[in-house]
């Protein structure tokens, strides 16, 4: 008897082989096969292709270790380097699995994405094959549970999906991500009239699939909310805990799809993941740009960022703005000429924003001579069991500090009051009706945050005293290049939210009807009303949008969504993920807020900040996994040690150590993205 079919005891048999247990998942088999631990994975996969003898394309298979939870994508490793033995069992599966993409304008996709590649990896190639820049951005995120609805089925809950097929995401495919379309500044762009998206290299990437119909524009274009019942349906967070209960669900960017339990065909979120957006241009970015404005929009809906309700009608405008422009560019598309063409470039000439986050690099303004407040300004301090109003003082703005004295003939002497703002919070607190110009200033002290109100008198000064503080915050004086640019934006925010109609002009029945009024503002607004007759609602908020509308009536397509980019843009909450946290030497959870450039220690109530941590001033920042620990060490203050409560500090980790990756960006630099510096800031242990 041969002794290489004996077999012993612990299931290896005498020849020193033993059984390895696959399942392939397209033919619904389990397979055996033996071998030894010598044997590197590349032979296990050839073995097995060659024993189940079916004419198939197995070049997309690998083996992925259940138990583990780990691909086995090093072919050349052998089976006692992976610590593969014959209790093991492997499956034999497509790295290319379905996957149901939901975007932020809420519509559903179908995509073949690599399961077997990290997500930082699979977000690059999703973005790619939809033409979105800089797709370090974005990332995937698990949807968000409402606890008051009960599960059901997702055929009932989503819409019918639109499959692509052909290019999509595969790496290494030849020329589809080797085209100049999307990355090179040096290209002459080739672009559609109406909303800027690039026309010869996206039909090249999406060949044969509904995208390239005509025209590869669907992402591009935003699309009316149907109908009141879609928002109604939508989770909407009822407060900051709800809020942070969703940042729970980000991916771990440094590990693959299939390492996080998602299934083939689940459904996960194309989000903009940081708030930094680089180099914002429309003339390449049309589909970014238009996903940028879905994102802000549904944010701004489903009251997941909260605004006043001047500027909510002032949204609601550019909605019902942008939704007629769309329906009107649609029907004319087939008629677009040279002179559309030129009324963009035009347009974005006259507009001159680039929206843009991450690092600014200094210029020789900042060497020369450097530009000064001065004027009177209402200041208040409160105070507990304090009723005083607000006092005049004559202030004087320079580089970064406000100086108050009690009248401009005694500005030579010593001030009443200073106040260095340098990492400060900054708040505005508008009301345009009311004529109401506050910026409210929270300044780090040892113990915590001084609050301090500065009241204007009218928008121009708001506009320059706003514009300085928001500076000042960073570090940077009114000699910063952007300074112009941000008043400028402040004026033009504040003009958007004017309520001045037209005396001849009347909303006549029929038009306050085309509007669809509950589309366009969030539930909240609509309860303001609850006592009244619908009808009358509708008139009543369809009124107000007509007379917001008046303010940006001459605006085009594409400057209208940059106009609300940056109106969400201007939100006081704007840009800040919240996480449930517990910090050393505090006896309540409480809120940790994550912007692109500070930590905030925030009230899980109110959301008032409590303290407020620059990255600027940040020396390191570890984590101690076993206690879920994040500590932060500053050059000049005491070091922040908090508690991750309900969310992985993994995901916390990413977050500080991506905004940091992003802050590394520069225009003059190559638009390849380093991979390696982003796992090394954000993995933790790779």
């Amino acid at each position: 008897m041969a002794l290489d079919g004996i077999r012993m005891p612990d299931g290896c048999y005498a020849d020193g082989t033993w059984e390895l247990k696959m399942h392939v998942t397209d033919l619904h088999r389990d397979v055996s096969l033996r071998v030894t631990g010598e044997i590197h994975v590349g032979g296990v996969m050839l073995k097995l292709a060659e024993k189940l003898d079916v004419k198939k394309d197995w070049s997309d298979h690998a083996l992925w270790w259940e138990k583990k939870k780990t691909w086995l994508l090093k072919t050349h490793w052998t089976l006692d380097k992976y610590g593969i033995q014959a209790d093991a069992r492997l499956l034999f599966t497509p790295q290319h699995k379905l996957l149901r993409l939901q975007l932020p304008n809420m519509k559903h996709m179908k995509v073949k994405v690599n399961f077997s590649d990290r997500v930082f990896k699979a977000v690059s190639d999703i973005c790619k094959t939809f033409n979105i820049r800089h797709p370090e951005e974005a990332s995937l995120l698990r949807k968000p549970r409402d606890p008051k609805k009960k599960k059901k089925k997702l055929e009932e809950a989503e819409e019918e999906a639109l499959e692509l097929e052909g290019p999509l995401l595969t790496p290494g495919s030849g020329s589809i991500y080797s085209s100049p379309g999307l990355y090179s500044k040096t290209m002459t762009p080739t672009y559609d009239s109406r909303d800027g998206s690039p026309l010869s290299p996206t039909t090249a990437w999406f060949g044969d699939s509904p995208l390239s119909e005509g025209n590869p524009s669907i992402l591009a274009v935003s699309q009316p909310i149907s109908s009141p019942d879609i928002l109604a349906k939508l989770y909407k967070p009822q407060s900051l805990l709800d809020k942070a209960k969703i940042n729970q669900g980000w991916m771990d960017s440094s590990r693959s799809l299939m390492e996080q339990d998602v299934k083939e065909n689940e459904v996960l979120l194309l989000r903009f993941k940081y708030h930094s957006f680089f180099d914002l241009n429309p003339k390449y970015d049309a589909i970014r740009v238009n996903q940028l404005y879905e994102q802000a929009k549904w944010a701004i809906l489903l009251e997941e960022i909260e605004c006043t309700e001047e500027e909510m009608m002032m949204f609601a405008a550019l909605q019902y703005h942008i939704n007629k422009l769309s329906i009107m560019s649609s029907d004319n598309h087939m008629n677009n000429s040279e002179k559309e063409v030129d009324e963009v470039d035009a347009a974005l000439s006259d507009l001159e924003i680039t929206l843009e986050g991450g690092k600014t690099s200094n210029t020789l303004g900042d060497i020369t001579s450097i530009p000064e407040l001065a004027d009177y300004v209402k200041v208040f301090k409160p105070k507990k069991l304090t009723l005083k109003g607000y006092k005049q003082y004559w202030c004087t703005f320079k580089d970064i500090t406000i100086s108050c004295y009690k009248s401009k003939e005694e500005a030579h002497g010593t001030p009443s009051l200073q106040m260095n703002l340098r990492g400060c919070e900054v708040t505005p607190d508008v009301n345009i009706s009311a004529q109401k110009f506050n910026i409210k200033l929270l300044i780090p002290v040892a113990d915590g945050m001084n609050e301090i109100w500065l009241r204007c008198d009218a928008e121009k000064q708001y506009a320059h005293w706003m514009a300085a503080c928001r500076l000042a915050s960073k570090g940077k004086t009114m000699a910063d290049s952007s300074y112009n640019l941000e008043v400028h934006n402040i004026l033009s925010f504040l003009k958007m939210q004017h309520m001045n109609p037209d005396p001849q002009f009347i909303a006549e029945p029929a038009v306050t009807n085309d509007i669809n009024s509950e589309c366009l503002v969030s539930p909240r607004y609509l309860k303001k009303y609850k006592n009244k007759q619908p009808g009358y609602i509708r008139d009543l908020i369809s009124a107000r949008i007509l007379e917001a509308h008046q303010n940006v009536a001459q605006m085009s397509l594409i400057e209208a969504k940059m106009r609300f980019i940056q109106a969400w843009q201007s939100l006081p909450e704007f840009g800040i993920t919240h996480f449930l946290a517990k910090f050393q030497g505090g006896k309540r959870d409480e809120l940790i807020g994550i912007t692109y450039n500070r930590l905030i220690r925030m009230d899980a109530n109110t959301g008032d900040a409590i303290k407020t941590w620059r990255f600027a001033n940040m020396k390191q920042w570890n984590v101690n996994w076993e206690i879920k620990m994040v500590t932060v060490e500053f050059a000049d203050e005491p070091s922040l040690a908090f508690i991750c409560a309900e969310v992985d500090c993994k995901v916390v980790h990413e977050f500080i150590g991506g905004y940091i990756f992003l802050s590394t960006r520069a225009k003059d630099q190559n638009e390849s993205l380093d991979e390696e510096m982003f796992y090394k800031l954000t993995s933790g242990w790779v």
